[in-house]
Formats: structure tokens, C-alpha cells, sequence
């Protein structure tokens, strides 16, 4: 690695005092909110209003826009710090950050960037419609249609999966404006939710990560205006691969939190749940499990913080970025069900926290991109 990249465990003081400030605002707001989120299915409007207030919605945002004018970095400190508490809520300000706010940042006009950053950073979640029931890992498989008619573009069709579809205001949608063409033929465009032609479908219920939205969305003679294009016409593919390498390190961060938020509640229960007369922590079979435990929330941590470095230096960090998010999501699982094992009967109920953790785990494998996917970018990149 460059010399003029710091070390990936050393953090500068504000790094730290940031990273320090996240977790007490998780533990002391979002914390008492957990299970009743998760039991409800449903985000915590209060709390969503304390994201903003707290400046997590726009880390990146430069501070003309109303954002913290920081580095991505600092969006992926935020986002372990949240998912060590609560997946749902990471996620929730991962995609506003790493997905959306990222795409504005880098494709979007001037008066897109003036009319929509302060929004995202202040007020209104973002969403990222790229899936569809016939384009998952085939991720421009798109039949979402969109037709060129005088000054606007007119939608019609499906998005399925759209993470924080029910909470967004504003969405950025891929539709495919010439499917002769193929992936060429894919546009960006930005949605507001009050547009006519355009709702909000059915809600996924699902295993983990369960207060985190999960829509539909529905096209129906949809009318964009041109301005609402993002990047230039036919260029939506570049804008949806590059995104997706920088997310795909938010979601290793986020896997990462949920990694050590499980090991810290399994290292305070064993010291002192006792069996046979001393606390489990006394068992060198126990001992060596949290060992294997620790070292892959490590590992996690080096392969997280050195992507995030790489992006934020300019440099090359797609084969980072697939291998951080491979493995981030394989510990979070094997952290996450050693967990489990640990607190026994117990970790099967919902009364104590580690069930939730390994449900909230398993989507790091699927979304952005499985890890057979990350495989492949890995190989190929090797390979050259």
C-alpha cells in the first residue's frame, strides 16, 4: 500500500471522536428502539428525524449542501458503529451515503446537486431502484421501460428489492430507454415520490434486518422530466458498476458492525453465565471459539478500513471493495451463529440480542451483489 495512505487501524483523532459519538447515539437512542423496530417491522420516524440532526444522512455532502463535507471513510466509521446496534438503521444510512448521495455527488448536474444534496443531507431519505424480479446478479437485465415523449421521459414497470423504498422521498431509478441497445440503453433517473404514475408497492417481509424497508415500486405512465435525467442518457450502467463498488464497501461495514455488536454481547454473557460451577469464559473450548471470533472481526476491520482508504485516496479498490464485502458478510454469519451457540437455549429466543444479529446477518451475502459475484470480480481482476 502507498506510504501516503495511513495505516488501516490508525484512526486521526476526529476519526476517532466521530467514531466514539456514533456509538453513544447508538446505544443511548437506537438501542431502547431495537426490538420494538424489529418486532414492528417498521423505522422509527423520531429516529430518522435524529439521523439528520446528528448529520449521518450527508457525511459526504459538502457543507454548501447542508452536509458534513466529510470523507467516505467516516460514512463507513458510521455505518459498523450502527450496525453494531442495529443492522436496519446501518443500512438505512449506508444507502443514503454510499449509494445515493454518492451518485448525486459524482453524476449529478449542478442544479440537481443544489435542488437535491440539501434535501438528502437535511430532510428526505434516498433509495437506489436498480433490481427487478428478472435482474438480480444479472444486474442490467432491465425491463423497467422508459420512453422518450417531447420534453419528459414517460416510465412504465416494476422495481422489486428497493431498500429504504418506504421511508425515500427520492429515488434513483434505471430504466432501460432502448433494450435493442441493451446495457447502452440504460438511463438513470431521479424519482420524487409525489410524482404522478408512480407508488410504492408491496412491503417484503422478511428474516432479518427487518425494520429496514424493503418495496416494490410501481411505474405507471410515469412522467420524468429531462432535467431529472442523471449522467447523460444511455450512460446508466457506469453509474449503477461504479456505485455499487464503493456501496459494496458500505455493506462490509456494515456486516463488520454486526459482526462485533454480536462478539460483545457474547463476550459479556459468557463471563458470567455460569455451568458446572464457574462462568463459561473458564472453558478453554469456549475461550478458543471467541479467539476465532475476535480474529475474523479483525480481519473484517483491516479489509474495511483499507478499501475505505483506497477510495478516499484515488486509488484502485474495486478488487478491495469485493473481497472486503466476501468476507465481511462470511464472518458476520459464522460470528453471528458462534453467538448462538454460545448462549445456548437462550440465544434462541428473542429475549436476548444475538438471534437478531445472525438474522441480520445472512443478507450480506445476497444484496449488492452476492458473494459468487464478489468471486468472480476477484478472479477476474487476478487473472487480468
Amino acid at each position: 500500500m502507498s506510504s501516503e495512505i495511513p495505516a488501516v487501524t490508525t484512526l486521526t483523532e476526529e476519526e476517532s471522536a466521530f467514531k466514539d459519538a456514533v456509538r453513544e447515539f447508538a446505544i443511548g437512542e437506537i438501542k431502547p428502539l431495537v426490538h420494538e423496530m424489529d418486532k414492528n417491522k417498521e423505522m422509527n420516524g423520531d429516529l430518522i428525524k435524529s439521523l439528520f440532526q446528528m448529520g449521518l444522512m450527508g457525511i459526504e455532502t459538502p457543507e454548501q449542501f447542508g452536509g458534513a463535507g466529510s470523507s467516505f471513510t467516516m460514512a463507513c466509521l458510521a455505518i459498523e458503529e450502527l450496525g453494531r446496534v442495529d443492522g436496519s438503521v446501518s443500512v438505512l444510512v449506508d444507502v443514503q451515503n454510499t449509494l445515493v448521495t454518492n451518485a448525486f455527488l459524482r453524476w449529478g448536474t449542478d442544479a440537481q446537486k443544489e435542488k437535491f444534496l440539501p434535501q438528502l443531507a437535511q430532510e428526505k431519505v434516498g433509495a437506489y431502484a436498480l433490481s427487478e424480479s428478472s435482474s438480480g446478479s444479472d444486474a442490467f437485465a432491465l425491463k423497467l421501460r422508459a420512453e422518450e415523449k417531447g420534453d419528459k421521459y414517460v416510465l412504465n414497470g416494476h422495481k422489486l428489492w428497493i431498500t429504504n423504498g418506504g421511508e425515500a422521498e427520492i429515488f434513483l431509478v434505471f430504466a432501460n430507454l432502448d433494450p435493442s441497445a441493451g446495457y447502452k440503453g440504460i438511463t438513470g433517473f431521479i424519482v420524487e415520490k409525489d410524482t404522478p404514475g408512480f407508488s410504492i408497492g408491496k412491503r417484503e417481509d422478511k428474516l432479518g434486518i427487518r425494520a429496514s424497508s424493503t418495496v416494490e415500486l410501481v411505474f405507471d405512465n410515469c412522467e420524468i422530466p429531462k432535467e431529472n435525467v442523471i449522467g447523460d442518457v444511455g450512460k446508466g450502467y457506469k453509474i449503477a458498476i461504479e456505485t455499487l463498488n464503493e456501496g459494496r464497501i458500505g455493506i462490509g461495514a456494515q456486516m463488520l458492525g454486526i459482526a462485533q455488536g454480536a462478539y460483545d454481547a457474547t463476550l459479556e454473557y459468557i463471563k458470567t453465565r455460569e455451568q458446572f460451577g464457574k462462568p463459561l469464559s473458564a472453558f478453554q473450548g469456549v475461550q478458543f471459539q471467541l479467539a476465532e471470533m475476535r480474529v475474523m472481526v479483525e480481519t473484517s476491520r483491516l479489509m474495511v478500513y483499507n478499501a475505505a482508504r483506497l477510495k478516499d485516496s484515488g486509488k484502485d479498490f474495486i478488487k478491495e471493495a469485493a473481497m472486503c464485502k466476501l468476507y465481511t458478510s462470511r464472518t458476520a454469519e459464522k460470528v453471528a451463529s458462534l453467538a448462538v451457540d454460545l448462549y445456548g437455549g437462550n440465544g434462541f429466543t428473542t429475549e436476548y440480542p444475538v438471534e437478531k444479529f445472525y438474522r441480520d446477518a445472512k443478507i450480506g451475502q445476497i444484496y449488492e451483489g452476492t458473494s459468487n459475484m464478489q468471486l468472480q470480480t476477484i478472479a477476474k481482476m487476478e487473472l487480468g
